[in-house]
Parts: C-alpha cells; sequence; structure tokens
C-alpha cells in the first residue's frame, strides 16, 4: 500500500519536510533505547547499582518517545519505519561500545549519545517552525527530557 489512508492537515512540502524529521528522531531514540540497554546488561563497577538504574530510566524516555514520535507521524500519513535495518542504517548516535564497561566508562558514552542526539533535536525544532507547531512541541518537549538527563549524567562525571 503505497499512498497513506490516513489524511494530513499539512501541505505535502510540510509533510515531506515534517516526515522527515520524525524519521529521523524516531530512528534516534530508538538507537538511544538500544544503546542504554546494552548498557544496563554490560555495567559493571562500585556504582553500578545506580548507574544500572539510571539507564533503565533513560530506557524508559527514550521508548515512550519513540511511541509518541511513531504515532505523530502516523497521526499525519507518515508511515514509521522503526525496523533494525532501518535504524542501523539512519540513526545519528554514535556507536556504543561492546563488552563489559566500568560505570565511568558508560556514562561518558551516555553523555556522548545524549549530546549528539539533542544536536541533532535542536536543529529538527528549527526545521519545524514553519512547517508544523504540533510535532515542533513534541521536539522540544522531547529536547527538554534529554537535555535534563544530559544534564544528570554530566554531573556524575563531576
Amino acid at each position: 500500500m503505497g499512498k497513506s489512508p490516513i489524511t494530513s492537515p499539512l501541505s505535502d512540502a510540510d509533510k515531506a519536510s515534517v516526515g522527515a524529521v520524525l524519521q529521523a528522531t524516531l530512528v534516534d531514540l530508538i538507537d538511544l533505547s538500544l544503546a542504554a540497554k546494552q548498557a544496563h546488561w554490560n555495567v559493571v563497577g562500585k556504582n553500578f547499582r545506580s548507574v544500572h538504574l539510571q539507564l533503565d530510566e533513560l530506557v524508559t524516555m527514550a521508548r515512550t518517545y519513540t511511541d509518541e514520535v511513531a504515532e505523530r507521524a502516523s497521526a499525519l500519513g507518515i508511515s514509521p519505519n522503526g525496523k533494525a535495518r532501518t535504524v542501523a542504517e539512519t540513526s545519528g548516535v554514535p556507536d556504543f561500545p561492546e563488552n563489559w564497561l566500568k560505570e565511568d566508562e558508560v556514562v561518558s558514552a551516555v553523555v556522548a549519545a545524549l549530546a549528539a542526539l539533542i544536536e541533532r533535536l535542536r536543529s529538527r525544532v528549527d526545521e519545524t517552525d514553519k512547517s508544523d507547531l504540533v510535532t515542533q512541541d513534541l521536539m522540544i518537549e522531547i529536547t527538554k527530557q534529554l537535555e535534563q538527563a544530559h544534564w544528570m549524567w554530566q554531573a556524575q562525571q563531576a
């Protein structure tokens, strides 16, 4: 089925622009949730428990917003694509290290991942300024939450 069965309130040009923003955000959030879960399973060290639990909070946040982004796309008549191949080929989240990692290595990797994602989201806030304020509001909300998480992860490096 090529044509969307869902009508969109947006013009074709705005729908294409907003669709690209939502799709890119979707794959970034899926990748963030997977990277955080990978870290959750592999973190070791004296602060294991607190980092382990904080990673679960990050996974929950990423998964919540993944669903909101996908449902926003669907509401606009844009088919979201969260397939593993699509995520692997298009995510902007830095590759997360493999194997066991000390908690300070995990914290540094999470800080870097969040910084990269925040930078991408801030540009998407600008991109949606004229095309769809509702989607822009969602991008602002996600950015706000990720910036708060970024602060909390950075605080562990002080």
